[in-house]
């Protein structure tokens, strides 16, 4: 017990020099023309010292916040601000994804044109047909992962409540700090490490693992080269594949960032009271007399 205390004492104490180091030598981590870098920037990324580094963060914003609540109101703002602003802007994905599927329909159907060019500045995009009705995908999943923190925000999950309704506000507010910090974050933390080395794996070769040490990353990068998936699932269909683990990282993002805004909005509201109810909080509404629909849109 003692050894596991002085471990995470220790790591706690080494992430601040981390981050310090990381800041002050961009070039070790940042400079991937490099190959150690890139690698170095590979094993960071789903690294014991990257959490505590985002630990450490975590830590001193919220004892700053609790001195200063003006302060942490103003992070609950920002993050959520921020979970809007990708979300309201990925929502229009949906239309893209829309006016592509009726041209698909419209071209291959009635034109019978195998082919789809895309210029819009010149410069010719073409593809099979098949391959834009495969890429449809990629806007579905984009708008899901970009979308998750700004429909948390405005409130329109499903949820299944047995207990929470029934509770008194300051409990609520227990419920929803314990809720981010054993369940939102840890989940967050874990499917990032697996999604990051996912990620990598179908970058570059050689492959990399969650298990391999700097060192022997250090003697992969002797030999390291960008090997992007394109395989597609059918016959020109579409082949960048790897977007949708890039999307699955920015989806880990997404949930992390409003589970720490979520904790702080719960925090202060706990210690504020019930006048401190959605304070700040920037909801979309359908306008006046619509408010028993808003919610479930």
């Amino acid at each position: 017990m003692l050894d596991a205390l002085a471990w995470v004492a220790t790591n706690i104490a080494m992430g601040f020099y981390n981050i310090v180091y990381a800041i002050t030598h961009p070039g070790l981590w940042l400079n991937w023309s490099d190959p150690e870098a890139m690698l170095r920037f590979v094993y960071y990324g789903g690294s014991v010292e990257f959490f505590f580094a985002m630990l450490d963060i975590f830590i001193v914003v919220t004892i700053a916040g609790l001195i200063w609540r003006n302060f942490m109101w103003g992070v609950v703002r920002v993050l959520e601000g921020f979970a809007n602003g990708v979300g309201r802007a990925a929502a229009w994905l949906g239309l893209i994804m829309v006016l592509q599927q009726i041209a698909v329909v419209f071209l291959q159907s009635i034109f019978r044109l195998g082919e789809i060019t895309l210029a819009p500045i010149g410069l010719g995009f073409t593809q099979s047909v098949g391959w834009w009705a495969e890429g449809l995908k990629l806007w579905n999943a984009a708008v899901v992962a970009l979308c998750v923190s700004y429909t948390f925000v405005q409130g329109a999950h499903v949820r299944v409540d047995l207990v929470y309704s029934a509770v008194r506000f300051r409990r609520k507010r227990m419920i929803d700090m314990l809720g981010a910090l054993l369940f939102m974050i840890p989940a967050g933390v874990m499917t990032w490490l697996y999604s990051w080395f996912f990620l990598w794996r179908h970058l570059i070769t050689p492959k990399v693992s969650a298990s391999d040490s700097l060192e022997l990353m250090l003697r992969k990068s002797q030999i390291v080269r960008w090997n992007v998936e394109t395989i597609a699932f059918s016959p020109n269909g579409f082949n960048a594949y790897f977007l949708f683990k890039v999307l699955m990282l920015a989806f880990v993002f997404m949930v992390l960032v409003q589970a720490v805004a979520f904790f702080y909005r719960s925090l202060l509201e706990w210690l504020e009271g019930e006048d401190s109810a959605d304070k700040y909080l920037d909801r979309d509404t359908l306008g006046a007399g619509e408010e028993a629909y808003e919610g479930t849109h």
